[in-house]
């Protein structure tokens, strides 16, 4: 395991126990090197998930690809990394309950950009600028302006709640 610190490679396991999710092992460990602490993750190797792209092809399913799209569509907002793990979370276990072991980015998308538009509108707005590929800014405003409808268009329950 490298530092990613120094990127010594040599270090010691400090404690070892099972992940909350139950599904890995979580390792502390110190670097030789720095004495710097770190944490790793150990999964078992499984049969790879894979995902249909739009063009038809299909590629393994990476759950860091699609953190990644979340973290820099919710940059500088105020949505946590554990929320947006919680989406991939959701999204990896459509993957893995899909009959076939593969699941369609449109699919995916959309379980994406519902649980963005509750979670934050600015991120879901990013999101789908890219996921949609919009062809032109018409069409990009036309969802802003659905975004804003069924914003203005909430209960007098739901706006006292927000005030709140």
């Amino acid at each position: 395991m490298r530092c990613p610190f120094c990127s010594h490679i040599e270090d010691k396991v400090v404690d070892s126990r099972e992940a909350k999710d139950g599904d890995s092992i979580r390792r502390r460990r110190e670097c030789l090197e720095c004495g710097r602490r770190f944490t790793s993750y150990e999964r078992i190797d499984q049969i790879p998930y894979m995902v249909v792209k739009k063009d038809g092809k299909r590629e393994a399913f990476y759950r860091d690809k699609v953190l990644s799209g979340l973290l820099r569509a919710a940059e500088k907002r105020p949505v946590s990394t554990g929320q947006l793990e919680k989406i991939v979370d959701e999204v990896e276990k459509n993957v893995q309950d899909s009959l076939d072991r593969e699941l369609a980015t449109t699919e995916i998308g959309k379980i994406i950009m519902r649980r963005l538009k509750a979670l934050d509108k600015v991120a879901y707005v990013r999101f789908a600028s890219v996921y949609l590929e919009f062809a032109d800014v018409s069409e990009f405003m036309s969802e802003l302006k659905t975004l804003v409808t069924s914003r203005t268009a909430a209960t007098p329950a739901e706006k006292k709640k927000k005030k709140k």
